[in-house]
């Protein structure tokens, strides 16, 4: 099980704690996942290979390295040209981060062409970009971001796949969508085409959140109560990240599984600790 752990801080007063895992899971014989992050940017990004043996490995690998190279090179360099069209209303960091997931496509479809055995290759991404009390949710395919604030948790990203769309119009229910045989056909990913549509979102984000990404082999393993007990427990971000996998895995590990779980605290001196200060002021 590959884990990381990290902290930075991303904004005037929210320092944020991540833990990452991924791992093979029980049945499959490689790991088509892979994680990047950029602490110091606030920046995580997941992605979850398709293709085969090897192919779906190379495909991921490919996504995550080129979106942090890109974002990385930005921060250095703000003049930095954007691929492909501007998100309208979406901020610097959302369009940066559409832009990276665009080259990201182009470099997948680039070394699919390459070799005939890489044709089929392809893959799914989710990344958050926390920077000065906001976070920008991009993503292509069905790997998924969500949200803890409050004990509630919210699915921040929409499923670009079949099952979803057919749930999503009435045609089929969640529950008939879990046991679908055809949970894996994918309307959007990067590779099979050369321009793609990414969906991005911002949020403010609040003292107290928990962000999850994490890869379709969690998801069907665990419901999103199950997971939401989980981010609730107090225990450091890569605790919690490793127990999801692990939870994932007896409840079959179907597939590869991959989780970065992001808490949102408040910094020395931010909102909580004024607040305290007004308080024992006006005593």
């Amino acid at each position: 099980m590959k884990t990381l752990d990290a902290k930075a801080r991303t904004a005037e007063r929210t320092e944020i704690e991540a833990g990452a895992c991924t791992d093979t899971g029980k049945v499959r014989e490689n790991n088509e996942d892979s994680y990047r992050t950029a602490p110091e940017l606030g920046l995580f990004v997941l992605s979850d290979g398709m293709g085969g043996i090897a192919c779906g490995e190379i495909a991921s690998r490919l996504v995550v390295d080129t979106i942090v190279a890109h974002c990385r090179e930005a921060a250095s360099k703000p003049s930095l040209a954007l691929a492909g069209d501007r998100v309208a209303g979406a901020s610097e960091i959302s369009n940066r981060l559409a832009s990276a997931i665009r080259l990201a496509n182009r470099a997948v479809r680039a070394e699919a062409q390459k070799i005939s055995i890489h044709a089929e290759m392809g893959a799914t991404v989710v990344a958050a970009w926390i920077d000065d009390g906001r976070v920008s949710v991009a993503h292509v395919g069905d790997s998924r971001a969500y949200r803890l604030r409050r004990g509630a948790i919210e699915q921040l990203t929409l499923d670009h796949s079949f099952v979803a769309e057919q749930v999503r119009h009435g045609v089929i229910t969640q529950k008939e969508a879990s046991q679908s045989r055809l949970q894996n056909v994918l309307l959007r990913a990067l590779g099979p085409e050369a321009d793609i549509d990414v969906d991005v979102l911002e949020e403010l984000v609040l003292e107290g959140d928990t962000f999850l990404l994490c890869s379709d082999g969690l998801t069907r393993e665990l419901s999103d109560a199950q997971i939401a007990a989980v981010l609730k427990e107090s225990g450091e971000a890569q605790q919690v990240a490793r127990k999801l996998i692990e939870m994932a895995n007896q409840a079959g590990g179907s597939d590869n599984i991959t989780a970065i779980v992001i808490r949102c605290a408040p910094k020395q001196g931010g909102t909580f600790a004024r607040l305290g200060k007004w308080f024992r002021d006006s005593q």
